[in-house]
């Protein structure tokens, strides 16, 4: 074999890593037997080179014995007929190919003549004849290459090319002193910072004209789907008979347009992975004009609850989308029920009796059932639906191996729970391996779009809707994302909710969306984020710290300022410049005052965070200290320390210090936030919940992810203070509390006692990079 693959003209090391490859060596074995048959053993290397890309980049090996018929009679010549012969058989997946259509497509039998090349390439240098005399030899050649290949498909491209320089040589003379010399560089417009920001998110799930989709950021699998209806030019695909005409009906009935869908198990409330699933299915479907479903797949009534429905469509929605139509894997039972029938009449699924633990894991044994007459497993089928097995007692399976080995996948098992939808109808239920192909045909999906672990469930996603002839749509895999110093599986949620770890769902120390969104995360920063996180093949796990990131850009620009004191301490003006309280107007957004601006009292009491006076300035220390003023931000005065009281153990529990107006007062080090006729309201500081980056790894943390729970990981404020402005804001409003950072409403807000949620600080931590 090693002669046979060099004689074709492979070098010695590249026809050894030929060999390595069983299946390509065993191709191009036949493809080289083959053509000798025709043109003797003694092959050149230009044929070689032909008959090698060929058995490499053939999908489907059917095919070989043809192409290579068109080599041997040297009817395929070059590498362009041999490109668009592979693309030809690629698209016409079915016997027997039109033998007059293909030669068409690969310019079999076309011979261009010099006269042919010359004319063309005079025309194209005609075209850009004054751009080539302005340029001369610093205009692009390679434009003239493509428009004269352009004109003859299949002309020689390197006689394209010597009758290019021919004729430029012609036109303009031998190369000067001044064409030798190098094209200086044009300089490349550099993007302001704001912009460079712009670039790079989606704002609310909308596709926008100056802002860079999801869609436009994908890289690796994404970048091969197929178009709709040309589903069979995807790899792996199954072809039957009757697949261009199911194709056809589907094009039909979808006018060939994008369907996807997001089917989530309405078990459990959305978490930050569900994020990317939303934003990849509905704006892969939305970037080109397609739809997408919101399925629910209700087929384990044990574990659903109504609140789960409702919430998972509240996430969806408040991410920005809206779906084409609400629909239930239960909204299909009967036709479901109907085509199990049918393929147990196919021969294709049998009932089986073994027990759950007997048929678990990759290896279990056959099942001794499974050969089974049709007839009787119609009639235990149909006692299966009556009832009249307990749960457990028997299975329907269907009969086909995975590619993860798994043989005969369970398709309907009993259950005696009432559906929520669907009450006593059923006591069998369909699984996943069984339902999710089947309702995406019926809702003629065009990508079933997954995550990487449900690969292993391809091989009898293509199966079954082949196997019941119905249309086939094609499922694609991508990574999961997953976050650091957290856990999203819905038991672990369970588990940290029961112990009293955190309060529920939507705790936000969690990153379940409904976390997320009372915490304060704008929708806009999660779709930022899963947009700059992409969509590939590998699994992602990202830091924390970049999702607050995205938050801080969406916030800076949201959210109107306001000013709170965590940490009060009293201060009197005793020199206070008028006989009542002075308004003074701070702007929403002081770097855009156009933005308006809103109106707190400062009356001669005010409050300054502590931390913000020392009885000591130490070096560096820039706020306020007895002999070191500093400013009270939007007030337009400079304050300074007169007199320093303290409590009976010590404590500074108040201060008196007169003012002075800032334009004739020394400019001061620093300017400080305060408050005057507060409102008192409760604050909540929410830090990382788990103390290790990967809390359900028994190597970084031995005794499992509850030991692992971050004590401080949330600080409660009881008795802070909040400017007046914010009197007006309902749950979810979001501020930057200046110098603090930004927060959120809280929905456990009562009247006269606000709670606010901080979001992220104003600024990343660096420990907890």
């Amino acid at each position: 074999a090693l002669g046979l693959f060099t004689g074709i003209g492979l070098s010695e090391a590249k026809a050894r890593e030929t060999l390595r490859n069983g299946a390509l060596s065993a191709l191009l074995r036949r493809a080289v037997l083959q053509a000798r048959s025709t043109l003797g053993p003694a092959l050149d290397k230009a044929t070689g080179t032909l008959l090698y890309n060929a058995a490499a980049r053939l999908k489907d090996p059917k095919h070989l014995g043809f192409l290579v018929g068109y080599i041997a009679r040297r009817e395929i010549l070059t590498d362009l007929q041999l490109n668009a012969a592979l693309e030809y058989v690629r698209s016409h997946p079915l016997e027997p190919l039109d033998v007059a259509d293909f030669e068409q497509a690969c310019g079999v039998g076309v011979c261009i003549t010099p006269e042919q090349i010359e004319e063309a390439v005079e025309a194209v240098i005609s075209k850009h004849r004054a751009e080539l005399l302005a340029e001369r030899y610093h205009f692009n050649m390679g434009l003239l290459m493509g428009e004269a290949r352009n004109r003859l498909r299949w002309a020689d491209g390197k006689t394209i090319k010597n009758e290019v320089d021919l004729q430029v040589l012609h036109l303009l003379g031998p190369k000067t002193e001044a064409d030798l010399e190098k094209k200086p560089k044009a300089a490349k417009a550099r993007l302001a910072p704001a912009e460079k920001q712009k670039v790079a998110v989606v704002e609310n799930g909308d596709v926008g004209t100056e802002t860079k989709s999801l869609l436009e950021q994908l890289r690796g699998e994404a970048l091969k789907f197929h178009k709709p209806g040309e589903n069979y030019k995807t790899d792996g695909y199954v072809v039957t008979p009757n697949t261009m005409a199911l194709l056809k009906q589907h094009l039909a009935i979808t006018g060939g347009q994008v369907r996807t869908r997001f089917p989530p198990e309405p078990n459990g409330i959305l978490h930050i992975g569900h994020a990317k699933a939303i934003n990849f299915n509905f704006g892969y479907a939305k970037a080109n004009g397609g739809v997408c479903f919101l399925r629910y797949d209700d087929t384990n009534p044990e574990k659903e609850e109504e609140k789960y429905f409702t919430a998972i469509r509240e996430m969806v929605e408040w991410l920005g989308y809206q779906p084409y139509a609400v629909t239930h894997a239960s909204d299909y039972f009967d036709q479901l029920y109907t085509w199990a029938l049918e393929l147990i009449r196919r021969g294709q699924a049998y009932v089986c009796h073994q027990k759950v633990e007997e048929i678990k894991g990759h290896n279990p044994p056959p099942s001794p059932w499974r050969d089974r007459p049709v007839e009787e497993s119609l009639l235990l089928f149909e006692d299966m639906r009556k009832g009249k097995f307990a749960e457990g007692e028997a299975t329907l399976r269907m009969k086909l191996v995975m590619e993860d080995g798994k043989m005969d996948p369970v398709a309907y098992r009993v259950k005696f729970t009432p559906h929520h939808r669907t009450g006593d109808k059923w006591c069998i239920y369909p699984t996943y391996d069984y339902t999710h192909c089947l309702c995406d045909s019926i809702e003629h999906i065009t990508h079933s779009l997954c995550t990487k672990e449900f690969q292993a469930r391809r091989s009898s996603y293509f199966w079954l809707c082949n196997a019941l002839d119905v249309y086939c749509p094609v499922q694609w895999e991508y990574g999961r994302l997953n976050l650091l110093y957290t856990v999203v599986s819905k038991r672990k949620i369970i588990r940290l909710v029961e112990t009293g770890a955190v309060r529920d769902w939507d705790d936000p120390r969690l990153f379940t969306l409904t976390a997320l969104r009372r915490r304060g995360f704008p929708p806009e920063a999660i779709n930022n984020f899963c947009a700059r996180v992409g969509v590939t093949v590998a699994q992602a796990t990202m830091e924390p710290h970049l999702l607050e990131a995205c938050a801080r850009e969406v916030l800076n620009e949201q959210a109107p300022r306001a000013m709170a004191v965590l940490e009060p301490l009293k201060v009197t003006i005793t020199n206070f410049p008028a006989p009542k309280a002075l308004e003074v107007l701070v702007p929403n957004f002081p770097a855009d005052e156009s933005r308006g601006f809103h109106k707190v009292p400062l009356h001669p009491t005010i409050y300054i965070e502590e931390t913000d006076f020392r009885e000591e300035a130490d070096k560096g220390y820039k706020r306020l200290a007895p002999g070191q003023p500093v400013g009270l931000r939007h007030a337009g005065y400079v304050i300074a320390v007169q007199n320093v009281i303290k409590d009976v153990s010590g404590r500074v529990i108040e201060l008196e210090v007169t003012c002075t107006k800032s334009d004739v007062a020394e400019k001061p080090k620093a300017f400080i936030h305060w408050v005057s006729e507060p409102l008192a309201c409760e604050v909540r500081l929410y830090e990382r919940l788990f103390l290790h980056k990967n809390p359900e790894d028994p190597s970084e943390v031995p005794g499992g992810f509850l030991s692992d729970l971050n004590p401080d990981s949330l600080r409660v404020v009881h008795n802070a203070l909040v400017d007046s402005s914010v009197l007006s804001a309902r749950p979810f409003d979001k501020f930057q509390f200046e110098r603090l950072g930004y927060f959120s409403v809280d929905p456990d807000s009562k009247e006269g006692k606000m709670v606010f949620n901080r979001t992220v600080t104003l600024k990343e931590d660096p420990g907890k990079a």
